[in-house]
């Protein structure tokens, strides 16, 4: 039986997180909802890790539902006006120009559209991890095509390159910003950079059985999710692969957030209404900006799989329903998945430590709950 609390009128997310258990390989799982600012579901259960239960305080990674965490800061910068989303990135970061990349601005990279999704230099896991290595290849690289132009996903460059202009701000990597300005502040429980303290609150991964055959290394996708090989995917129990706490400790902006669904959903809450009659962080304005269609349609390598992007955000689609127009979302390569509505002042997000598979079904169920309620 599912642990945790839901408020009168949010039955029907607790009963279809408990079917999720018997309709999907589910192994350990967690949901939390936030209305008007206000927790009104929080729910877990199953096995954290072989004879650990899941528990309020269990965190799991959460792949690139860290673009949502980045984007978040980025927006802030913006809106205080440390930042302008179309202004060169040059303008911060003088250096990052050099062959082709004059006219990138941030916009086309939290759109996926800058050109440069993954890049010619291979590194290794230890240069990746010292930052600075990775900044002087991503100054070094030449486009894929004209900036701009069209998009395909920019996987883990999309963090290093915000990352590098949030650092040149503020002075602190992104991942440390977002404690020092979100995260520590609020008391939530959602890190890029997993602290080691938190090690005895790690969901262990675990692979469902069917998931599809990774592509060929040299794919070009294969090389985005993988910086060129130099991280494993999904290789959960490999070294360096995303049960390492080496991995999960450093900063991997693109896709190594390390989170608790309540502590995802409550970055949502604090971005779109404010959390417990705080303000939101986050104004109208800038929300009306980051929701407005960036990129969709066919892709660079010719795919069209149904994703809109706004400004760092998913948007509502076909491929990864929400609630509507003005939903903010990201998701992760393990079934995860988080948005903020504020049309609705709903925030939410699912975590799980069985990889079922990118966008499966399991959280989309229980936003049609989420939704169902709402209607009532």
């Amino acid at each position: 039986m599912s642990k945790g609390w839901v408020d009168e009128g949010y039955g029907a997310v607790a009963d279809t997180f408990a079917e999720n258990f018997s309709l999907f390989p589910e192994l350990g799982a967690a949901v939390t909802v936030y209305a008007g600012g206000r927790k009104v579901v929080e729910l877990w259960d199953g096995d954290a890790a072989p004879g650990r239960p899941w528990a309020q305080d269990t965190v799991v990674p959460v792949f690139s539902c860290a673009k949502g965490l980045v984007s978040v800061v980025v927006h802030l910068l913006a809106q205080s006006g440390q930042l302008s989303l179309d202004e060169p990135i040059g303008t911060y970061w003088p250096s990052f120009v050099a062959n082709g990349k004059e006219a990138i601005t941030c916009r086309m990279v939290l759109g996926h559209r800058a050109g440069i999704p993954v890049l010619d230099k291979t590194l290794s896991f230890e240069e990746i991890a010292a930052w600075t290595p990775v900044v002087a290849a991503i100054e070094e690289q030449k486009p894929l095509w004209e900036p701009g132009s069209t998009y395909e996903y920019h996987g883990h460059v999309f963090g290093f390159v915000l990352g590098e202009v949030v650092r040149r701000l503020t002075g602190q990597l992104p991942g440390a910003y977002f404690r020092t300005a979100i995260g520590e502040p609020l008391g939530l429980r959602a890190w890029i950079g997993l602290p080691a303290s938190e090690l005895p609150h790690l969901a262990r991964l675990e692979e469902a059985e069917g998931r599809p055959p990774a592509l060929d290394p040299e794919h070009l996708l294969m090389r985005i999710v993988t910086m060129n090989g130099a991280l494993v995917f999904p290789g959960i129990d490999e070294p360096h692969g995303w049960n390492d706490p080496a991995l999960l400790g450093m900063e991997l902006p693109g896709a190594g957030a390390v989170a608790s669904a309540t502590g995802l959903a409550g970055v949502y809450a604090a971005a779109i209404t404010g959390l417990d009659g705080a303000d939101p962080l986050l104004s109208r304005d800038t929300i009306d900006d980051a929701a407005r269609e960036v990129s969709a349609g066919t892709s660079y390598l010719g795919f069209d799989a149904g994703a809109r992007w706004g400004s760092g955000f998913l948007l509502d689609s076909p491929f990864r329903p929400t609630l509507g127009p003005r939903s903010l979302a990201n998701d992760g390569a393990g079934g995860q998945f988080a948005f903020g509505d504020d049309e609705h002042g709903i925030a939410f997000a699912y975590t799980a430590n069985r990889m079922v598979g990118h966008g499966d079904a399991r959280s989309t169920r229980l936003v049609d709950a989420v939704r169902t309620c709402l209607a009532e």
